[in-house]
């Protein structure tokens, strides 16, 4: 998607986007080698937040019209379905 964007928001919102969602399975696997739930918890913690900011850049994009809506209700139920899947894991790892 960010391939689409104009070339001036190279350094600044595609690097952002690139950014922030390569950032939610990184935390995932760095939650996961840390060796106990409570470490685990906080990095999916930290991964929800970078789902968040993605989702945030989509509705800005889209405001920007930089994207269309339907592009844009794609990608946002694909970051809400992630979004759902880390907010139920943070929830079973609270009530170990």
């Amino acid at each position: 998607m960010t391939d689409s964007l104009p070339i001036e928001e190279k350094y600044c919102l595609i690097s952002q986007i690139r950014r922030a969602s390569s950032s939610i399975p990184t935390n995932i696997a760095e939650g996961c080698g840390r060796g106990s739930d409570a470490d685990f918890k906080r990095f999916l913690q930290f991964a929800f937040g970078s789902a968040s900011e993605v989702e945030y850049l989509l509705i800005l994009c889209k405001d920007l019209n930089y994207i269309n809506e339907e592009l844009y209700e794609n990608l946002n139920y694909k970051i809400e379905e992630i979004k759902m899947m880390l907010g139920s894991l943070i929830i079973k790892l609270r009530t170990k």
